[in-house]
């Protein structure tokens, strides 16, 4: 992009929003910014332009000085982008200076420009209220009825959405994206078979699979390795269409799907639990419960495969205040490996395996964004503007936190030895899919 001392002038309702937009971005502004009015800062042929639809976009920001107030501009479709989702997440960059965990925020001479373009603009007034999509539980904390609103709020969307974006695995973890997987499907059959190699699934042995989604991982686990399985999930609408795909495979003999609080599983022992992407959910204040009542319900030489995302050292909940808190997946806690290694052994099992499957992770999220921008129109008939602008902005952005190292994803394998020692591992690792 042209320097500044090259930009065209800016003129009307973007002359006054310049001093802001330098503050937060620089003088050279990595993008350009046309405003309500029609006036532009920056490069009118600027590969990639945010756009501020409505005096609202200001309004959000001067309430909510940072990512929540964007984040608010962004889903409500005050502010919109002109140009490849992840230019924008280059400007977010640079709004949060690049640090470690990306709390964008204005700063003191941010929010204090901003009310000055406020008042030159006339735009003092009562905040905008925010999108109907930011969610708003009530509750004690991880309770069962509150935990079971957050999976609502992010899983009871139609079904046909995830379809859309997820493909016909209708899988939502991170693909394996193993040398012979050509395409996301092979990839999250892999990831399957990955699993249930780690578990050391045989024929007829037990299997528990905590938050089953839309059974993807109990319905491979019976066709292929001859388990009787059980799948539990608090989402009704995952129920519903796990339990279709059950029937419509003929395996209701071997499969059966739950509409049930992990908490609540009571018929162990199982020769095997799979816990994928669900711990993302259980919070800091779940951890004890989770680990204890798991053991609790696997027999001893039995296994535990968690894979859930990770984090740096810090912080394990997330943000309220934060885009991903209010949108995305309120209550949740992303934890660092060494904290979850530490506590499985607390509560009794040993850990034998620990494998990162970070770059997978980007690769999946990139497919994932290019099936939603493929089949915007239909997003958008399917579950509205604002909760597909959730989505695309959510994936896009964990897409970029993957391939950065800010976030990544991790299988960590346990065994619950018997009371004389034995693991009933193997002296070596098996080999993953090819």
């Amino acid at each position: 992009m042209a320097g500044s001392d090259r930009q065209p002038s800016a003129t009307g309702v973007a002359a006054v929003l310049a001093p802001l937009v330098h503050r937060l971005l620089g003088n050279d502004p990595p993008v350009a910014v046309r405003a309500w009015d029609g006036s532009v800062l920056g490069q009118p042929d600027a590969a990639t332009t945010l756009v501020l639809r409505s005096p609202d976009a200001i309004r959000r920001l001067m309430y909510a000085p940072g990512e929540l107030g964007l984040a608010r501009a962004y889903v409500a479709g005050d502010l919109d982008l002109d140009g490849d989702v992840f230019d924008f997440l280059a400007v977010r960059d640079v709004l949060a200076g690049r640090d470690e965990h990306l709390s964008v925020g204005l700063g003191p001479g941010g929010v204090l420009e901003a009310w000055r373009v406020a008042r030159r603009l006339a735009l003092i007034g009562r905040p905008p209220p925010p999108p109907a999509e930011e969610a708003r539980l009530r509750g004690r904390l991880h309770s069962k009825a509150r935990d079971a609103a957050a999976i609502a709020h992010h899983y009871d969307v139609d079904n046909d959405f995830y379809r859309l974006l997820l493909g016909d695995s209708l899988t939502y973890s991170c693909a394996y994206w193993s040398p012979s997987a050509s395409n996301l499907e092979e990839a999250q059959a892999a990831k399957h078979e990955l699993v249930c190699t780690k578990l050391g699934l045989r024929p007829g042995m037990r299997l528990l699979d905590v938050g089953c989604g839309w059974g993807g991982m109990v319905l491979h686990a019976a066709r292929h390795h001859g388990v009787e399985a059980v799948g539990v999930t608090v989402s009704r609408r995952q129920r519903a269409l796990a339990e279709k795909r059950v029937a419509e495979a003929g395996m209701a003999d071997r499969v059966q799907i739950r509409f049930q609080d992990y908490r609540d599983v009571g018929d162990g022992p199982y020769d095997a639990i799979a816990s994928i992407g669900m711990f993302e959910h259980v919070g800091t204040e779940g951890v004890e419960a989770y680990f204890t009542g798991l053991h609790a319900q696997l027999r001893h030489g039995g296994r535990l495969l968690n894979h859930a995302i990770s984090r740096p050292p810090g912080p394990a909940a997330v943000d309220p205040r934060s885009f991903i808190g209010r949108y995305v997946f309120p209550d949740g806690a992303l934890h660092e490996v060494g904290s979850v290694v530490t506590a499985m052994q607390e509560h009794g099992f040993e850990v034998r395996d620990v494998e990162s499957l970070r770059e997978h992770y980007a690769r999946t999220l990139r497919v994932w964004v290019a099936n939603l921008e493929a089949g915007w129109d239909q997003a958008v008939k399917l579950v509205g503007a604002p909760r597909a602008r959730v989505w695309r902005l959510y994936l896009a952005a964990s897409a970029v936190n993957f391939e950065h190292g800010r976030t990544s994803i991790h299988q960590v394998l346990a065994v619950k030895p018997h009371p004389d020692g034995r693991s009933e591992m193997p002296l070596h690792r098996p080999p993953g899919p090819a």
